[in-house]
């Protein structure tokens, strides 16, 4: 579902609304992937709130968990003796990954930072990324950005060895990267946006950053410089503090076993076909 970006065929009629309308007119249940992707189905379609159930996206805990080998870590020029933040995902604006690498600035430099960003959206986001992170780099050598789609064992392993993850997303109707960094037992500081408030919980988990947006549709902070200060300035203090980073890995990946196993999903899922049938 897509409200902000539909295609408008000719003569104005929006066949994707109409098939997303119909889809959900006539199901019995509406599964949505958080309580603010349930607040957005009701808001922008008209549906009957109580046929709209919250079933969390879930993770292979068997897959996603701490891991001891450096191999992937050694491979993309990562030196595992030092600590270093991480972010993983596209270069869109949805994923805030901009404003990170504008905090890095008010950053300490005692630490690495890796960014794992690739497949940039637009022309424009790629050239700006380019151009945020040549200026970063230019206060700074120990950010190694790496473009190149890894394998899933390598994102792990990039996971389970940082010291903090770090997700700016300006808008996510959950947040699953989050998660991922959660069942590797790393801490997590995230924006305070949309589902990503199901999944870490701020001091327990890790650190929500408020953030307020301009418009939904823009994908842009109100204050953006703020927003890059309160980023830094969070991820400064777990990385001064490593006896607090581990406890929230520590209660990340505790949260992850209890509320987000596929076997937890499956059953709620099982449950809901059940009330159905019933």
């Amino acid at each position: 579902m897509r409200p902000w970006k539909r295609e408008q065929l000719a003569g104005g009629y929006d066949f994707s609304l109409w098939i997303e309308r119909t889809a959900l007119g006539m199901a019995d249940a509406i599964i949505a992937v958080s309580g603010e992707t349930k607040l957005d189905i009701e808001r922008l379609f008209d549906v009957d709130p109580a046929r709209v159930q919250v079933i969390h996206n879930g993770i292979d805990l068997d897959e996603y968990r701490p891991v001891e080998s450096t191999t992937a870590l050694e491979r993309c020029g990562i030196d595992p003796r030092r600590p270093y933040l991480l972010f993983v995902g596209r270069i869109t604006r949805q994923k805030g990954i901009i404003h990170l690498v504008r905090a890095i600035q008010f950053m300490d430099k005692d630490f690495q930072i890796v960014l794992c960003a690739g497949a940039p959206d637009t022309p424009e986001i790629a050239v700006e990324m380019k151009t945020a992170v040549e200026q970063a780099k230019a206060k700074r050598a120990d950010i190694i950005w790496i473009e190149e789609m890894l394998d899933r064992g390598a994102v792990i392993e990039l996971y389970a060895h940082a010291a903090v993850f770090c997700c700016p997303s300006i808008y996510e109707p959950f947040g699953i990267i989050n998660l991922e960094a959660m069942a590797c037992a790393t801490a997590v500081v995230a924006s305070a946006v949309g589902g990503i408030k199901e999944v870490v919980v701020d001091g327990e988990t890790g650190f929500l950053v408020p953030l307020e947006q301009m418009n939904e549709s823009l994908f842009e902070p109100l204050h953006p410089e703020k927003f890059s200060r309160d980023l830094a300035a969070r991820i400064n203090q777990l990385m001064q503090d490593r006896q607090l980073r581990e406890q929230f890995g520590r209660a990340g990946r505790k949260r992850a076993e209890e509320h987000f196993s596929w076997s937890e999903i499956a059953r709620e899922t099982i449950e809901l076909y059940k009330s159905l049938i019933r």
